[in-house]
């Protein structure tokens, strides 16, 4: 591989924005200077710009296998690494479900394949694969997935006794789907009994409701303090269950860790009357207020990750009646430009944007060697230049499913370049033929 050199770049990198050069050789950074010569290196004049370490996205649903019309690897990979994430750990809500080391082992060879970015993949846990999962090795993926509340692809786990085994029994991550069944099934019927198949989407937060959220998050959070179990309680709405986070100790002393989404940092319910399904996501966009709660729990670090929660699905399946809407959204391309108007804001800084969505899923997960500017450490990165604005609409967008939440927003910042393991795999607007990602490791 040819080896490449960034000049006079701002590296965000650590709590810190400093101009450097970046020498890349051998899919690593193996040089972090000022005024680095090579005559062998292949220059990146990038003055002006900014270069982060690639995202690394700790949730998304590329839908492969089983539901490849809405998405597959390569499609969302490709958009992935347009929006400079080059590291995403895919779910297990696919078709078959990945719930046996088997299946795990057929879908990491779908992502030798065919992924444009750096992968992993959950392995989901059910109410009956428990010893399926006691033989999974710690460093075989990225994590155990639990959906403890009903979601894409049928894997509600509900059996309390079956739970709580699980917790007992994995040094892994679990990574939850918190929301209460029980209590969505009866607003659910609330609401259907007023309106039938056709609820208004502005009353999704209402039956998805805050109640859900929290009385089961503070359910899974009790029980991993009991077990001693590693829990990472996903994509958080509402403002009620930041109480139940911690702050006062640094992120690698932490065993009960937290995730927002690009959503719900970004819309709230005063968005389901122009948007409609379009916003439609489990756990439910909410309130204004949940969301102002959110920031204020990522900026003080209750909060320790952002990701996206990328969920395709076909705008004729977004438009059906609310009851036959799928809840997602696609989000790979547009979550970092996203954070970034943020920064343009003066809500987020840079430092902390690289902080939340590429130092802390590195720690948090345990992966080796990425999600860090430092020599010897992979070359996954990301030149943006902060002022160039570009319009998210059909024709910019690279899901396969075509279209954006975004549709119609102006982005002042632009991811230029893409570098996955060094290799140059986006360069405004164009793709490289080539496919240099590797399946994650990790020390553990």
């Amino acid at each position: 591989m040819a080896k490449v050199l960034i000049k006079n770049v701002r590296v965000v990198n650590e709590n810190s924005i400093f101009e450097s050069d970046v020498l890349l050789e051998n899919e690593r950074i193996s040089k972090i200077a000022v005024d680095i010569t090579d005559a062998d290196a292949k220059i990146f004049e990038a003055k002006g710009k900014y270069l982060l370490p690639g995202v690394i996205d700790d949730q998304v649903h590329f839908r492969e296998p089983g539901l490849t019309y809405k998405g597959d690897i390569a499609s969302e990979s490709r958009a992935a690494i347009a929006g400079g994430i080059t590291t995403y750990m895919e779910q297990p809500n696919t078709n078959p479900q990945t719930t046996t080391i088997q299946i795990l082992e057929e879908k990491f060879d779908m992502g030798k394949a065919s992924s444009y970015a750096n992968y992993s993949f959950l392995f989901g846990g059910t109410n009956d694969n428990l010893e399926e999962l006691k033989r999974l090795d710690k460093n075989a993926c990225s994590g155990v997935k639990l959906f403890l509340g009903s979601s894409t692809g049928n894997m509600l786990v509900d059996d309390e006794r079956v739970i709580e085994e699980i917790f007992k029994n994995t040094e892994m991550v679990i990574s939850a789907h918190c929301e209460d069944e029980g209590t969505i099934k009866a607003n659910l019927a609330k609401y259907k009994s007023d309106y039938g198949d056709d609820i208004p989407v502005k009353y999704h937060h209402l039956i998805r409701s805050e109640e859900a959220c929290y009385l089961s998050s503070s359910k899974a959070i009790a029980l991993a303090k009991k077990t001693g179990a590693r829990l990472h309680v996903f994509h958080l709405s509402t403002g009620k269950e930041m109480e139940l986070f911690r702050n006062d100790i640094p992120l690698e002393d932490k065993k009960i860790t937290a995730e927002v989404c690009i959503h719900h940092l970004w819309f709230s319910d005063a968005d389901y009357d122009t948007k409609g399904t379009l916003i439609k996501w489990n756990p439910a966009v909410k309130t204004a207020n949940d969301r102002s709660k959110l920031w204020e729990a990522l900026l003080d670090d209750r909060i320790d990750v952002i990701a996206t929660d990328h969920a395709p699905h076909l705008l004729t399946e977004k438009n059906n009646v609310y009851t036959k809407a799928p809840s997602g959204g696609p989000l790979v391309q547009h979550a970092l430009p996203a954070m970034l108007e943020k920064y343009h804001e003066g809500v987020l800084s840079l430092e902390k944007i690289v902080e939340k969505m590429c130092h802390n899923p590195s720690k948090l997960f345990d992966i080796e060697n990425r999600g860090f500017i430092r020599e010897g450490y992979f070359a996954d990165l990301v030149l943006v230049d902060l002022n160039n604005p570009w319009k998210a609409d059909k024709k910019s967008t690279l899901y396969k499913c075509g279209w954006t939440p975004f549709d119609g927003y102006t982005f002042k910042s632009k991811i230029t370049q893409t570098f996955v393991n060094g290799h140059l795999a986006y360069d405004n607007g164009n793709f490289s033929p080539e496919r240099h990602a590797k399946r994650l490791t990790f020390d553990r």
